[in-house]
C-alpha cells in the first residue's frame, strides 16, 4: 500500500501593500482637464502668433507660436500624468516617472494653503531633504461651505504612517487628522470640521499660506 505524500508548502510571500489614490479625481476628469489645456494652448500660441506674425512676419508668427505652444504644452501633459497614491508608509507620485517618498523618513512636513478664486486646498506638503522628493497632498478642498476631503480609510493610513515620523514631529499632523476623523464620525457639518477651520483661518488674498508644525500643533491644542 502506497502512502502518500506531500511536499512542506514554503512560505507564503508577503501581500503587496494597498495602493490608495490620493489625487481625488477620476480618469474622465482629468481627460477632460487635458482637451480644456490643450484647446486653451492652440488659442494661446495662435493668437500670440498672429500678433507676432503681423509685426514681423508668417515665419516670426509660427515661431513665436511655436515657442509659446511647446512650454505650455509640456506644463499640460505632465499635469495630465501627474498621479499620487499612498502605498504602505510611502507616497508614490507618477509623472514621466514614479517616484517614492517615505512618510516615515521625511525631513520636514508642512501644512500649505491655497486659494484660487474662491476655492481653498489644505494639503500637506512632505519634504524628504532630497532633490526631487517632495510631493503637495491635498487633504481637502473647499467651496463656500462645502467641497470635498480624502476618504477616511485614506487619512487613517496616513495619520498611521505620519504618526511614525519622530524626525519632522509626524505625530502633530497625524493627530490633526485623527481630529478630523472624529469630527466626521461625529456628524460635524465642513464648517466645523478641523480641516476647515485651518482652510478658514489663512489670511485672504494669499495665493499660498504655509502652516508650520509649530503653528499646527497650536491649532490641535485648541480642538
Amino acid at each position: 500500500m502506497n502512502e502518500s505524500t506531500s511536499e512542506p508548502s514554503g512560505p507564503t510571500p508577503p501581500a503587496e501593500p494597498e495602493r490608495l489614490p490620493l489625487h481625488g479625481d477620476n480618469a474622465q476628469a482629468r481627460r477632460r482637464r487635458g482637451y480644456s489645456g490643450l484647446v486653451g494652448v492652440v488659442i494661446f500660441a495662435a493668437a500670440s502668433g498672429g500678433i507676432v506674425g503681423l509685426i514681423g512676419g508668417q515665419v516670426a508668427g509660427l515661431v513665436a507660436a511655436t515657442v509659446i505652444a511647446l512650454p505650455l504644452l509640456y506644463v499640460v501633459l505632465f499635469n495630465l500624468r501627474r498621479q499620487v497614491w499612498l502605498e504602505g508608509k510611502s507616497v508614490l507620485v507618477r509623472t514621466w516617472r514614479v517616484r517614492r517618498i517615505d512618510l516615515v523618513a521625511a525631513q520636514r512636513l508642512d501644512l500649505l494653503v491655497t486659494d484660487v478664486r474662491g476655492t481653498r486646498t489644505v494639503a500637506l506638503l512632505v519634504n524628504a531633504g532630497q532633490r526631487g522628493k517632495v510631493v503637495k497632498i491635498d487633504l481637502a478642498v473647499y467651496s463656500g461651505t462645502g467641497g470635498r476631503e480624502l476618504g477616511v480609510l485614506v487619512l487613517r493610513r496616513l495619520a498611521d504612517a505620519l504618526a511614525n515620523n519622530v524626525e519632522a514631529n509626524g505625530m502633530v499632523f497625524a493627530e490633526l487628522l485623527i481630529a478630523q476623523l472624529r469630527s466626521e464620525a461625529r456628524g460635524d457639518g465642513a464648517p466645523d470640521r478641523p480641516l476647515y477651520r485651518l482652510a478658514s483661518a489663512a489670511p485672504s488674498g494669499k495665493l499660498a499660506q504655509r502652516f508650520t508644525m509649530e503653528a499646527v500643533s497650536r491649532f490641535v491644542a485648541s480642538l
